[in-house]
Formats: C-alpha cells, sequence, structure tokens
C-alpha cells in the first residue's frame, strides 16, 4: 500500500510540473487554423505486424495523404507532420511539436492488432482518459510500450512503467481540460467511418502516453487490425487508404465548422 500511495504522489506531483493548460485554440480568425498530423510508430519501431505488412508503413502513408488533402481543401490550415519519413520519434517529443507549433488538434494514426486472433476487426478512436475495459487497456499499454526503445526512458517519464496497469489509470487522469472537444473529434471520425462503411468499435479512453500532455484537442486512430487478413489488404490498398483519410478529413472538417459556429454565437 505504501508503494502505491508513493507512486500516485509522484504521478499527481508531475502533472504539475511542465504543463500549463490553455484554453483550445479555435481557429478564429487572429491565427491560422493549425493540425498535427502524427504517424504512429517508424524507425526501429514497427509497431502491430501484420502477415506482410507493418504499422509503421501504413500510418506514414496515410499521415501524408491526409496532410496532403487538408492542404488541397482547406489551404488556411497549417499542417504539420510529426514525421515525413521513417524515423523514430520519442512518444513524448510527439506531442511536445504540437505544443511547440501552438495546434488546435492533434491526430495521432495507429493500426491495431490482436495476438493470435485474425476474426476481430473494426475501427476505433481513442480519447485519452479512464479505460473503461481490460481491451482498451490492453491497447494503451501495446501503445505505450514504445518507449521500452527509447534512452533514458525513466528519467523523460518520471519512473512511468509502462508494464503497470496503476501507471495507465494515471495516466487518465490529463487531458480533462480538453476531454469534451476531444470526444467530440473522435465521435465524427468514427461516424465518418461508418458512413464510408466501416466497421465502427466506437469512440474509447484510455491513457495513451502520446496523448498525455497534448495541451490541445487529441485523438488516436486504430485505423484497422493488421491481425485481420481481410484488414490487412484493406489498410494497404490505394482504395482503403484514400477512403481512411477521406473519413478523417470530412471529419475535421466537421469539427472546425462546429467551433467556428460556436464561435459566432
Amino acid at each position: 500500500m505504501l508503494k502505491i500511495l508513493k507512486y500516485l504522489f509522484l504521478m499527481v506531483a508531475i502533472s504539475c510540473v511542465g504543463f500549463v493548460a490553455k484554453p483550445p485554440n479555435t481557429g478564429g480568425s487572429l491565427r491560422r487554423f493549425t493540425l498535427v498530423i502524427d504517424a504512429g510508430h517508424g524507425g526501429k519501431d514497427p509497431g502491430a505486424r501484420g502477415k506482410y505488412a507493418s504499422e509503421k508503413d501504413i500510418v506514414l502513408k496515410l499521415a501524408l495523404q491526409l496532410a496532403s488533402k487538408v492542404k488541397k481543401d482547406s489551404p488556411n490550415v497549417k499542417v504539420i507532420l510529426t514525421r515525413a519519413s521513417d524515423e523514430f520519434i520519442e512518444l513524448n517529443e510527439r506531442s511536445e511539436i504540437a505544443n511547440r507549433k501552438k495546434a488546435d488538434l492533434f491526430v495521432s494514426l495507429h493500426c491495431n492488432a490482436v495476438p493470435k486472433n485474425s476474426v476481430v476487426h473494426g475501427t476505433e478512436t481513442f480519447a485519452m482518459g479512464l479505460h473503461k475495459s481490460n481491451e482498451n487497456l490492453e491497447v494503451a499499454k501495446r501503445e505505450n510500450a514504445v518507449i521500452l526503445q527509447e534512452e533514458n526512458y525513466q528519467q523523460t517519464y518520471k519512473g512511468y512503467n509502462p508494464k503497470s496497469p496503476l501507471a495507465h489509470i494515471m495516466l487518465s487522469n490529463f487531458q480533462n481540460a480538453y476531454l469534451t472537444n476531444s470526444l467530440v473529434l473522435a465521435d465524427k471520425i468514427e461516424k465518418q467511418f461508418k458512413k464510408s462503411g466501416r466497421s465502427s468499435r466506437g469512440v474509447k479512453q484510455a491513457g495513451f502516453i502520446v496523448l498525455w500532455k497534448a495541451a490541445m484537442p487529441a485523438v488516436l486512430v486504430e485505423a484497422g487490425f493488421l491481425s485481420n487478413r481481410t484488414e490487412e489488404e484493406y489498410l494497404d490498398s490505394d482504395k482503403g487508404q484514400d477512403e481512411i483519410t477521406d473519413s478523417i478529413l470530412n471529419a475535421i472538417k466537421a469539427y472546425r465548422e462546429d467551433i467556428e459556429s460556436n464561435e459566432d454565437q
């Protein structure tokens, strides 16, 4: 019990160091709306693997295509990529890029996988928060385990242990200032996926390090399961990538319209 109390105290202390919440940027007339697109994994970290495809390669293609579509559709939106090539970016740095650029939205792109299960399929979009099922926890643990490939990760993340369920619960307490808008965007993304004919597993919450210190609405999109052969082929196809990026693009547009409409009221 003493160890748990010490850990809780440590995580609360972390939340008070180097992180000051600011009101979400709404993209009004005073500044350009800034979108940061994060292609998960990369470099020495392949992410999830299918029979032949790697998560890091698919999400990079999705990120580049989404960035191109946003720039073409909305020239007034400033688009920033956390990576534009096959390179390893530490989880902490991904959200810091968005913070330094004072982004209005942070969208992290990923592919899912379930070990020894080729039946599970569909999309999921996560916001930072308390995982409400063991399944959500497992997704967060898999994505957060990337930090084990980083140098000095214990120092960078103040003793955070990705193998500890308690650590993921504590992470869920962050991002509260932006949770409402994060969930709004997540819902719009999943609705667009369903509109395009995808099977949506819904909007979920879990403790993801990549969303931890994002000082703006932020979501993590799991575009499909590489462990499912049919979805792997879809995710790796031109048709699939075009439909996925169209769905996310339309959701971002709808989100911006809602935000700007509320500003005018």
